[in-house]
């Protein structure tokens, strides 16, 4: 089964053009970035022969890699819809308050605090530098309002304090949690995040998988913008089938003929769907749930994602879970 793009989103993990979480889902080999900003310091930049002639504003020595991170990968506004109009189907009301674990710039966090004045969002993360860069870049551009209604702090995801609690729903996307690499440490987090949720809360997740993500391989991918055009490359550096262990990293290069280098990196374990189904019923979650995403005839995904119980076998694909206190 070939892999298929998916209409939601460059999502997390990169594969399209857009903003947002690929694939017959949309990550795929393509690319399944965590968290903006959860790993990967220092980008390597160099300078490459064979210039394209392609006009472009892209250079490795100006570009930011949080910005060509948002234009290859993410998509809040497609990842709010989902997850608040999933709530109100789960609910029959709407959430208002939402948690983002491992929230890197903390762009999910602002984008929920933008669509209502109820709305309010805490955004947790250990990487300093990226929430200061999220705060200089992103809240700062919310009104007034908005801002005061949403908080990001550098803070572990296992202690979310009394800000962190009580919420309405909680968010881990872009593969994040994957960190985790021990299935104890995982089970762990799954019940640290029901213990925190307020009563009736809803977690949400993301999640890689088909027969591609467990290979070595790069996959590129051309992201047009209003600056003009760059490459997004996905790299699956390195896959251990006993144990699960995968290096990844995410890499620019650039119509001049510049490259960035490991913009990104992951270190974490390629985690199956059964397992997290499993570990989150072991957390002590009920009703838990995939959203498999449809097919829009031509071999790529739909942008629909709607609760399932059997999947396809594609190369690559993404898909949503929720989580039931």
């Amino acid at each position: 089964m070939a892999k298929r793009e998916s209409k939601s989103e460059t999502l997390r993990a990169p594969l399209q053009t857009v903003e947002h979480k690929p694939l017959r889902s949309a990550k795929g080999a393509a690319g399944a970035a965590g968290a903006a900003g959860a790993a990967g310091g220092g980008a390597a930049v160099t300078a490459a022969g064979g210039a394209s002639k392609r006009p472009s504003g892209w250079t490795a020595a100006t570009a930011d890699r949080h910005v060509l991170y948002t234009h290859a990968v993410q998509s809040v506004e497609a990842e709010i819809d989902f997850v608040d109009s999933t709530y109100r189907e789960i609910r029959g009301k709407p959430a208002r308050i939402l948690r983002e674990d491992f929230c890197g710039t903390g762009a999910t966090s602002c984008e929920w605090a933008r669509r209502r004045p109820q709305n309010h969002a805490v955004g947790l993360d250990r990487d300093q530098a990226t929430l200061a860069w999220g705060g200089q870049n992103i809240l700062s551009k919310l009104s007034d309002s908005e801002r005061a209604r949403v908080k990001l702090l550098n803070r572990d995801v296992r202690e979310p304090g009394r800000e962190g609690s009580g919420v309405d729903m909680v968010l881990a996307m872009n593969f994040s949690y994957w960190i985790f690499r021990a299935r104890e440490e995982l089970r762990a987090y799954f019940a640290r995040v029901r213990e925190t949720l307020g009563s009736g809360g809803v977690f949400f997740l993301d999640h890689y998988g088909g027969f591609e993500s467990m290979k070595e391989q790069r996959d590129k991918r051309e992201i047009k913008t209003r600056k003009g055009p760059f490459t997004y490359i996905w790299d699956q550096k390195t896959y251990d089938p006993i144990t699960g262990k995968m290096d990844c990293a995410i890499h620019f290069h650039f119509a001049d003929g510049t490259r960035m280098r490991n913009a990104f990196t992951y270190t974490w374990r390629l985690w199956t769907l059964p397992e997290i189904q499993e570990l989150l019923s072991e957390a002590g979650f009920r009703n838990v749930t995939v959203y498999w995403e449809g097919d829009d005839k031509k071999g790529s995904g739909n942008g629909v994602f709607t609760p399932a119980k059997q999947g396809e076998a594609c190369a690559a694909f993404i898909c949503y879970l929720s989580a039931e206190k």
